[in-house]
Parts: C-alpha cells; sequence; structure tokens
C-alpha cells in the first residue's frame, strides 16, 4: 500500500472553463488530498510513492451529478458513479436506502460517490405522487403553517437541503422559502406551478430543476400562461395513482410549454435570464431525460451502459415510458419534438446570460443509467452551445459552488479532495472523450485501468443475477 501517488507527465485541466490547461503537470496525492501540483520536472518523488507516467493523457476533476435518483442495491450503483468518474452526486429525493448506502461508502465497504442528499418531496395537497411508486412519502404542506413544520421537521432530520415540488401554493411556497431562510437550510427542486421563475429566484430558491417554468417566464403571453398553471392544473384527489396524476399534469405541462415556445420573446427572455444571473440562481436543465421524455423515437433499444444493470430493468424501460406518455395525438407528439429543440435554445441563451448551469441526470428513470447518463448531458449541453469546456465546468466547479463546497471539490488545487478522472484523450477537443476513462482517484484512491474494468465487469455479472422485487415481473 503506498501512501503517496505521483501522476506525472499529464496536461492537467484543473480548473475546466476557467484555466487553460497545463501540460507536463504532476499531480502529488496524499491522504485523500492534493498534497502538491506543479511542473514534473519541479516536483520531487518521495521515496517508496507511486507514480504513474501519464504522458499522453489528460486529467480533470472528478465530475459532479447534480440531478441523481439512485434507485437498486448501493453495491451496485455506488461503484458506477464512481467508476464513471462521477466522485459527488446530489440525490434529489433523500430515503433511508440512499442513506443507508452513503454510510456505507463513507465505512468503505465499496467505492463511491461524495452524497449530498436532499430531503423527500415537499409538496402541495394533494400532491402528484402517490404512496403507490414513492420510496418514501411525500410530505403534503396545503398551509402555511404546515411548510414551516416540515421544514423545522427536515432541518432536524439533518437533511442536506429540501425538496420542493410542482404542487405548491405560492403563499404555501412563500411560507416555506421563508422558514428556509430562519433555520439556514438550503431548498432546490422544482418551480412551483403557482410561482413564477423569477419570483423563485428572488426568494432565494438555491437550484431551479428543469426548463419548464423557463418558457412560461419567457413568452410573450405570459400572463394567460401563468394564469392557466395557477389555476387550470388540478390534481385530482379521487385519482389515486401516481402515474395517472403525472401523466395527466405533464402533458397539459407539454401543451403550455408548446404554446410558450411558439410565443417566445427574446426581449422578456434577457431579462429574466439577467435576473437569475444577478441573484446568483442555479439552473439544472436536464437535459437528458427532456431528451428521453420528448423524443422517444430515437431511444436507444439497447446501450452497452445498460449491461450494469439488471434486464428486467432496462426490459421495463419501454412500458414505463408508455404509461407516463400514452395517448397523445400525432399533432401532440410534432409539438414536444419541436419543444425539445427549443429547450436546448433556451439552455444556451442562459449561458449567454451568465446564468450559472449545472450538469444533472436525473439518472434513475427510464433510459439514464448513474454515472453513464452524466457524460451525455456533458452532450447535450455542449450542443446546446456551452461548448466542452463550459459543459465540464456545469459538471465540476459549478456545482461545487452551488454545493457550498468550492473550498474541497470542482478544481484540482493542493488541500482539496483527491477525486480525478484521467481520460485518454483531450475533453475539450471533444467532449465525448469523458467517457475514454484510463483510470479514477476517488477520496485519495486509485482505481486503475484493469482493476476499473474488473470492477465493472464484476458489477454486470451481479446485475444479471440480482432478481426482481416482489411483484415485478421481466418487463418483457
Amino acid at each position: 500500500m503506498h501512501d503517496t501517488l505521483l501522476l506525472t507527465h499529464t496536461t492537467l485541466i484543473a480548473a475546466p472553463g476557467t484555466h487553460s490547461p497545463e501540460q507536463d503537470m504532476t499531480v502529488v496525492v496524499r491522504d485523500g488530498r492534493v498534497a502538491t501540483v506543479g511542473r514534473t520536472a519541479e516536483v520531487p518523488v518521495p521515496h517508496g510513492a507511486r507514480v504513474m507516467d501519464l504522458s499522453g493523457k489528460y486529467v480533470i476533476p472528478g465530475l459532479i451529478d447534480m440531478h441523481t435518483h439512485s434507485h437498486g442495491p448501493a453495491e451496485l450503483v455506488a461503484p458506477l458513479y464512481a467508476l464513471t468518474g462521477v466522485t459527488t452526486v446530489r440525490e434529489m429525493w433523500g430515503t433511508p436506502a440512499v442513506r443507508a448506502g452513503r454510510d456505507r461508502v463513507e465505512r468503505g465497504e465499496f467505492p463511491g460517490p461524495r452524497w449530498v442528499i436532499g430531503s423527500t418531496l415537499v409538496d402541495g395537497r394533494p400532491s402528484l405522487w402517490t404512496d403507490d411508486v414513492s420510496p418514501v412519502p411525500v410530505v403534503e404542506a396545503g398551509t402555511e403553517a404546515e411548510a414551516r413544520e416540515a421544514v423545522r421537521g427536515i432541518k432536524q432530520e439533518g437533511a442536506d437541503f429540501i425538496k420542493v415540488y410542482s404542487r405548491l401554493t405560492r403563499e404555501v411556497y412563500l411560507a416555506l422559502a421563508d422558514e428556509a431562510r430562519r433555520q439556514e437550510i438550503p431548498y432546490a427542486g422544482h418551480c412551483p406551478d403557482a410561482v413564477s421563475v423569477t419570483e423563485a429566484s428572488d426568494a432565494g430558491q438555491r437550484t431551479i430543476e428543469h426548463l419548464h417554468p423557463l418558457l412560461t417566464a419567457t413568452s410573450s403571453d405570459q400572463p394567460m400562461l401563468r394564469r392557466e398553471l395557477e389555476n387550470g392544473l388540478r390534481v385530482d384527489p379521487a385519482e389515486a395513482g401516481s402515474v395517472a396524476r403525472f401523466r395527466r399534469w405533464y402533458r397539459r405541462v407539454h401543451q403550455l410549454e408548446s404554446l410558450a415556445a411558439r410565443s417566445h420573446d427574446p426581449e422578456r427572455a434577457a431579462r429574466v435570464f439577467d435576473r437569475l444571473a444577478a441573484n446568483g440562481t442555479f439552473v439544472t436543465p436536464t437535459l437528458g431525460i427532456h431528451h428521453v421524455m420528448e423524443r422517444p423515437d430515437t431511444l436507444p433499444n439497447r446501450a452497452p451502459e445498460w449491461a450494469h444493470l439488471p434486464e428486467w430493468l432496462t426490459g421495463a424501460w419501454p412500458g414505463q415510458l408508455e404509461e407516463l406518455l400514452g395517448g397523445r395525438t400525432e399533432q401532440e407528439y410534432a409539438d414536444v419534438r419541436d419543444l425539445n429543440t427549443h429547450h436546448a435554445r433556451i439552455v444556451g441563451e442562459l449561458h449567454r446570460h451568465g446564468v450559472p448551469l449545472l450538469a444533472g441526470t436525473d439518472s434513475g428513470a427510464p433510459y439514464l443509467v448513474p454515472g453513464f447518463a452524466l457524460h451525455q448531458e456533458l452532450e447535450h449541453l455542449t450542443r446546446a452551445g456551452l461548448g466542452a469546456a463550459h459543459a465540464l465546468r456545469a459538471a465540476t466547479t459549478t456545482p461545487a459552488r452551488a454545493l457550498g463546497l468550492e473550498a474541497v471539490l470542482g478544481t484540482i488545487e493542493p488541500g482539496k479532495a483527491a477525486d480525478l478522472v484521467v481520460l485518454e484523450a483531450d475533453p475539450l477537443d471533444d467532449i465525448r472523450n469523458t467517457q475514454r476513462i484510463d483510470s479514477v482517484v476517488t477520496r485519495g484512491l486509485l482505481i486503475d485501468r484493469a482493476e476499473r474494468r474488473r470492477m465493472l465487469a464484476q458489477i454486470a455479472q451481479a446485475a444479471a443475477e440480482l432478481k426482481p422485487p416482489v411483484g415485478m415481473g421481466s418487463g418483457a
């Protein structure tokens, strides 16, 4: 066991999108931290150190996925993150199972990410989600007093942040925001239907997840669309199933978004985005899940990364998607395809106006494999107009700042956590090169090429042998 690791003769991309790459660099890792960064010729080699010559290779900071739902056994899911270079994740629906997985990673039972874990959903009454599919019960806050009580309870339980959801009323949401400030706990998540995105930003919501509220906010028909969002979208409490509730709500949201896209107002958009930027509000576009839900006609029947999940799970994805999206007309499908293009355009506009963007995947949803999905998100962000350097920044330095962990994560500097990814090719030339992983350093632990391949094969084998939960079929 080596106490010190030297990564030598590498091209170092220490702060993507902020500093230029540096050639022929050495990174010294000791006790889980970056000890030294310098020119290879100027860094002495300590006695007994392990030295890796990375000539022709590139080192970037460990990647951060800012929107995950880590379903499944922790011994499979957690290593998938680490082995794909995703060394930190923000969990958007906190559950006892995820917290237990985090504890096992912290104890060193298996490699895994640093986990920032939110509360259960705090939604209005009735919520979009019932107990039939929820991993833990949703907190329904129908009054201002209930919202304040929910915040205090979540703070006491030790969640890292409060996850707010779509059906909170404006009054209840603002009470939650006020109590969160009093309790000094951040809140993040969906922008509720009854709250404009600028009002959520002004109130202090740390991050806005998904792009839905940005379309209505940037439409010349914004007053009409806001009235429809506030008053026209109703959840029927007699409708018992989560899928039925969500399908009805999401279909109407897409219809309103399509109207908003056709009435996009660039001047209004500039005002909205400048306000978000001035407030320092972060936006997590989650272009990957938008693509899944808006372009199902392009989804694969099989992909290599699916081998790391049970076949009964991946085999159920087409049926799950049909449940969520079924019953639409051909015109609705055409409108949603156009909407997908508009979503990418909105992301490019956000970037140009200086709104800080975060790479987040919604992994755990159909077609989004933990770890692998973040690399696909980087491709989406690059195509939306960020370019490779700023797409990488959205998965490194910007999320570290959003999490308040910029002193620990996000860049490669002495004193920071030794979470590093070694790549075989330059990601700034082609963002897809983030997928050409040679090795990973997570919490100072080196997982070299051979060990990484062995562990991925082991996960694939375990996934193939995993039996479905009681009551779930093969999904075929």
